[in-house]
């Protein structure tokens, strides 16, 4: 399956004489989706690549919309991944698709809608030249907001086209809004509520109707445009609504959801992270686990949501936290640790809204739920490896001190000798971790499993470092 980049050149064919004569069929976006889709199901390949979480929901629901031919609307709380749904459609349209040459709305050259092109093709015949336009260049989008106006979105008289010498009661005058420049596209309007209900009137008859009334006057343009839309099922009550003439409109409504799994959580971070050092897979489960704690949690506003982007972002910041440790201590190699998951909730805490009564509490919060998906993902990835010998050796006067600034070669140097045992090679191996730093965030995931098992006790110094062993005071 190609993607929405350019992967093949554009056709050479440069007139409609040409394209008639090339056999090239014209069909509607719709139809177009359809083929499309269809010939993907067909060939086993995926028609949504990146999408994770939504193969057995929200998929199987957009596919019977697109095939019934619907508009749609995505309802879910921020951070679902409604836009890049709605992106991914354009991965279904053709690659490339053949345009008057010159026209504003990009009109097929079998069928010009606008007054211009319909002159010029009466005028040039088989010669009207034609231009190739790229699948990228016909999704449009646009963020609702409060001040978005009928203009923005439908259109509105060009001051600059008067002067010239038009009236203002001649088509020509008309400055195109976007959804008519989406001709033969899709058009996708995030957070749909937010717009104006006086602006959601002027959408009607687009959508319905293809009509466009612009300052007293109706220009039929038989507009073949997709419409799709996002909003947030709050924001019906909190800041706007769907106007319900506009709802009816929209054929499919489709509810989208936060990843069901963890390993769907995970998939999502992994994917949309862009991180600057080594950050293990356990740390991802760990910010995955405390990620969907936080969306179960009675003391945080499940109104507003849990973002995806929350999980992501703290990926992005305990890999940063990563990156400057191995700058200022001269490792050759950035690896994140468990001691890096704190940065996180400092930095990461405002994006979270917590329930009234709860003021004060939430870094209590944030430390007790981070400290429960860490618990669980240590039993998880340790589970069958007995760490008697670690606890014993603590026991027994042992510390380990580590901490943000303290380098992985400085907290593999204090581990407690353990004999003949190859205890921190199983963890090791276990954990996937090959190299100096990746062996030292293994064994402090097993520290501070065993620490929340209440197996051994950990402090804190007056550097802010964290040690662990049987001296320090539970």
């Amino acid at each position: 399956m190609t993607d929405s980049n350019t992967s093949t050149p554009a056709p050479t064919i440069s007139t409609v004489g040409e394209l008639r004569a090339s056999g090239h069929r014209q069909r509607s976006i719709r139809e177009e989706l359809r083929g499309n889709l269809i010939a993907r199901l067909a060939a086993g390949e995926d028609p949504w690549p990146g999408i994770q979480g939504f193969e057995y929901t929200v998929l199987p629901q957009l596919e019977r919309a697109l095939l019934a031919g619907h508009d749609i609307v995505l309802l879910g709380e921020r951070g679902q991944g409604k836009t890049r749904v709605l992106r991914t459609l354009v991965g279904l349209l053709d690659e490339w698709t053949p345009v008057i040459e010159g026209s504003e709305l990009g009109e097929h050259p079998y069928d010009p809608i606008t007054p211009a092109s319909r002159r010029r093709s009466a005028e040039l015949g088989d010669r009207l030249p034609v231009a190739w336009r790229h699948r990228s260049e016909r999704y449009a989008e646009k963020l609702a907001t409060p001040d978005t106006s009928v203009g923005d979105l439908v259109g509105d008289v060009d001051p600059m086209k008067v002067a010239e010498g038009r009236s203002l009661g001649d088509p020509e005058t008309i400055h195109f809004g976007l959804i008519p420049r989406a001709h033969r596209g899709i058009v996708a309007i995030n957070e749909l509520p937010d717009l104006a209900e006086r602006i959601q009137v002027a959408m009607l008859n687009v959508m319905e109707e293809r009509d466009i009334q612009v300052r007293g006057y109706t220009l039929r343009l038989p507009l073949d445009v997709l419409v799709v839309a996002s909003a947030n099922p709050e924001d019906y009550t909190n800041r706007g609504r769907i106007i319900t003439p506009l709802k009816d409109r929209f054929g499919a409504q489709i509810r989208t959801h936060y990843p069901l799994e963890v390993e769907g959580e995970t998939a999502v971070i992994e994917q949309e992270a862009h991180l600057v050092a080594n950050v293990p897979s356990y740390l991802v489960e760990i910010l995955a686990r405390f990620t969907r704690a936080l969306r179960e949690s009675n003391a945080v506003d499940q109104r507003s949501g849990v973002s995806a982007r929350f999980a992501i972002a703290a990926a992005e910041t305990v890999a940063a936290a990563a990156l400057h440790r191995a700058t200022v201590q001269g490792e050759t190699e950035a690896v994140a640790r468990v001691i890096d998951l704190e940065s996180a909730v400092d930095v990461l805490a405002g994006k979270i809204e917590f329930e009234t009564g709860h003021e004060g509490r939430e870094e209590a919060i944030l430390e007790h739920l981070l400290r429960t998906a860490t618990a669980e993902t240590a039993r998880g990835r340790l589970r069958g490896i007995d760490l008697g010998l670690l606890v014993r050796a603590l026991e027994h006067g042992g510390q380990v001190t580590t901490g943000e600034q303290v380098s992985a070669g400085a907290v593999l140097d204090a581990l407690p000798v353990l004999g003949e045992s190859d205890l921190y090679d199983q963890i090791a191996d276990r954990l996937d971790a090959h190299t100096p730093g990746e062996r030292a965030g293994a064994v402090e995931l097993a520290l501070e499993g065993l620490y929340l098992a209440k197996q051994i006790s950990k402090e804190s110094d007056d550097d802010g470092n964290t040690i662990y062993g049987e001296s320090a005071s539970v």
